[in-house]
């Protein structure tokens, strides 16, 4: 460990103490503000779970993230492992049902041109130790945008039904009336990366730039690092953002019914049939 990255943040009992206090507030404020959906204290669980799981996560990658790096077997597996486990939890974040697997489409096409981009014109060797940190970081935005876009395209949706059968009474097909609806709610998971990019240097200097400097690089080359990772992450966003949306819209991504689409249409059809009344035979 360099001596800067030492005199910032010291590796020893003191940082477990001060992590587990921190952890512990953020627990019990969350519980006394009962900030969860149903007003209890599952949120407060959520995040005890969150940092524990982050606590072993990161001491399992970095004993075997020397392996990673050098080894031609061990990268691709981990880059497979970090998408497989972005696209649970970002189906999961999205929906209950057997749906929630098309998440894997939005961040696999919005991050995979972008990576490919970046090797091919060399601005990122291909090499463990630069491809991994980059891929994370485009994993986890594609991740957010994906998560937040289907959130609120399924929430507004629910909420203004009665617009999209007004549309579809107008004569619209039934995506044009859906994404009609859940656009500008879609397009809201843009926000924080917008607010991230807008603000960076004024208020918060992000992970790559400080990494970079306490690993002794100019100040800079980290600024233009930095700023490549944000415009990246924009585009990443932006690409999850329009296929989560058109996903929604298209009803491959349903929420609250178990079945997923499938099921979904089968429902509809026979609810239809149930509608339908029955001309008595003479």
């Amino acid at each position: 460990m360099s001596s800067a990255s030492t005199s910032l943040l010291p590796v020893g009992a003191n940082l477990g103490w001060v992590l587990a206090v921190l952890l512990a507030a953020a627990v019990a404020v969350t519980a006394a503000a009962r900030l969860s959906p149903d007003q209890g204290f599952g949120r407060a669980r959520e995040v005890l779970t969150a940092g524990v799981r982050a606590a072993v996560q990161l001491l399992a990658v970095s004993a075997v993230i020397g392996w990673v790096v050098s080894s031609r077997a061990g990268l691709p597996a981990f880059l497979i492992l970090m998408y497989a486990v972005a696209v649970r939890t970002a189906g999961r974040r999205i929906t209950a049902n057997g749906s929630w697997w098309w998440a894997a489409v939005p961040i696999a096409a919005s991050v995979a041109p972008a990576i490919a981009l970046l090797l091919a014109t060399g601005l990122v060797p291909p090499r463990g130790i630069a491809v991994i940190p980059i891929t994370g970081i485009l994993i986890g935005g594609a991740l957010t945008a994906t998560v937040l876009a289907g959130r609120q395209s399924l929430s507004a949706l629910a909420q203004r039904h009665g617009e999209v059968e007004a549309g579809l009474a107008l004569g619209m097909t039934e995506r044009d009336a859906r994404i009609e609806i859940a656009r500008p709610a879609a397009s809201d998971a843009l926000l924080p990366g917008l607010d991230q990019t807008r603000t960076v240097g004024l208020v918060t200097l992000p992970g790559a730039f400080v990494g970079m400097l306490l690993g002794g690089a100019d100040p800079l080359v980290a600024g233009a690092v930095q700023l490549f990772v944000l415009i990246a992450l924009m585009a990443v966003q932006a690409v999850a953002v329009t296929i989560t949306l058109e996903l929604v819209a298209r009803r491959h991504i349903t929420a609250g019914q178990p079945g997923g689409p499938r099921a979904t249409r089968i429902r509809r059809f026979s609810v239809h049939r149930q509608r339908t009344p029955v001309t008595p035979q003479p």
